[in-house]
């Protein structure tokens, strides 16, 4: 690849530079990356390095049960209306004293 940066008259630090000014910490994120004929950066991210998307992210949230709609998030409530419904119901501890 030295010899086609030559040719390009880009040296290796140049090309991390460009790199490092579109967002990419290192070379593996990187599936492949060509250099477009106006001398732009152009690149495809691995599938590991690329950003989470509002679509991945709303699947993500409904298989955990959550429901997003219309850009609000709010947790299905069918199996309790409340984290203290389990004490309800119960008497209060007696006041114990110390003999």
């Amino acid at each position: 690849m030295l010899k086609n940066l030559k040719k390009l008259r880009l040296t290796v630090d140049q090309l991390e530079m460009r790199i490092r000014n579109e967002g990419i910490n290192k070379f593996e994120d990187i599936k492949f990356a060509t250099i477009e004929p106006n001398g732009l950066l152009g690149f495809e991210l691995a599938e590991d390095a690329k950003p989470l998307t509002i679509k991945e992210f709303k699947t993500l949230m409904e298989s955990y049960g959550f429901q997003v709609n219309n850009n609000n998030l709010s947790k299905n409530t069918q199996s309790s209306a409340s984290i203290f419904n389990e004490l309800k119901g119960k008497e209060k501890p007696e006041n114990t004293k110390l003999k």
